[in-house]
């Protein structure tokens, strides 16, 4: 039985591939195959979605997909693991072979069709960087960064030891077509990248806000004080765009768990323009 017969019912995956992605190993990017072909042609997502993550006994969770659209074979996911989590800590415990369930793909999308011919600006900040690094591989696939004009790339971390995507994120600074700028809050001993926060790097590297639109992503108090500078360089709230994805619970908006005013960030959302988010927390005040 699929999804889409039945969106409570999980696909069948297998663990393929744990990575570790930081120093403290709270943060883990698994690898999942589906352990039935036809079912990786149903899970069909986009650029921005989240799917549910099932693990038998112990509950599901909504984490957003990490991988790219055009990832063949698999779907990844970044996973932080906290001490009163009891799927994250399930998860965290899984070994390669290990089979669980997957449910989804659920939500809205980047709106990437609609923003072909634009320049782009892609904002980060910690672990919430997961749908962008899938939009980040998305958008630089040779088949794909033709239809699209400048990319600007600003992710940041707590630390070194806090940045995900380490090896990409080298890749992607060796890049011609992309301009990507990390920083740290505070480097150590051996950082010799960029230290500050999110929101003054955007006023720092300033990128152009003409023909441009802006996916922004990032814990609520980078969002508050990123929002500022992107206006000031001329971002309107129609060409900012976020990701929203918190309280969620079924994905499917029946729970009623995560409404802002009379939006579900499940199925309104996840994503929204930064227009919308001031619109519905105004109604949901």
């Amino acid at each position: 039985m699929n999804t889409a017969a039945n969106p409570y019912v999980p696909y069948k995956v297998r663990v393929e591939k744990v990575t570790v992605e930081n120093d403290e190993k709270d943060l883990k990017t698994f690898r999942f195959a589906f352990c039935d072909k036809a079912d990786e042609q149903k899970f069909a997502h986009k650029c921005g979605q989240f799917a549910m993550l099932h693990v038998a006994g112990a509950g599901e969770i909504p984490i957003g997909i990490a991988s790219s659209p055009l990832d063949k074979g698999y779907a990844e996911f970044t996973v932080k693991r906290y001490s009163t989590g009891l799927v994250t800590t399930a998860l965290h415990d899984m070994a390669e072979g290990d089979t669980m369930g997957l449910r989804g793909p659920l939500g809205n999308s980047f709106p990437l069709e609609n923003l072909k011919g634009k320049n782009l600006l892609i904002v980060g900040g910690g672990f919430a960087f997961t749908t962008l690094r899938a939009t980040i591989r998305y958008l630089l696939n040779d088949s794909v960064r033709k239809n699209y004009g400048t990319i600007t790339v600003i992710y940041g971390a707590r630390s070194p030891g806090e940045l995900l995507y380490k090896q990409e994120l080298s890749e992607w600074q060796r890049r011609s077509d992309v301009a990507t700028h990390v920083t740290v809050d505070k480097g150590d001993a051996s950082w010799k990248g960029r230290e500050g926060f999110v929101p003054a790097v955007v006023s720092q590297v300033a990128p152009s806000s003409a023909n441009a639109h802006c996916i922004v992503c990032g814990p609520p108090i980078m969002l508050k004080f990123t929002m500022p500078p992107l206006l000031q360089l001329g971002f309107t709230p129609e060409t900012i765009i976020t990701s929203q994805e918190r309280r969620m619970s079924c994905g499917i908006g029946k729970c009623g768990r995560c409404n802002i005013g009379p939006k579900y960030v499940c199925k309104d959302g996840p994503v929204f323009t930064y227009a919308q988010m001031m619109e519905m927390e105004k109604t949901g005040s």
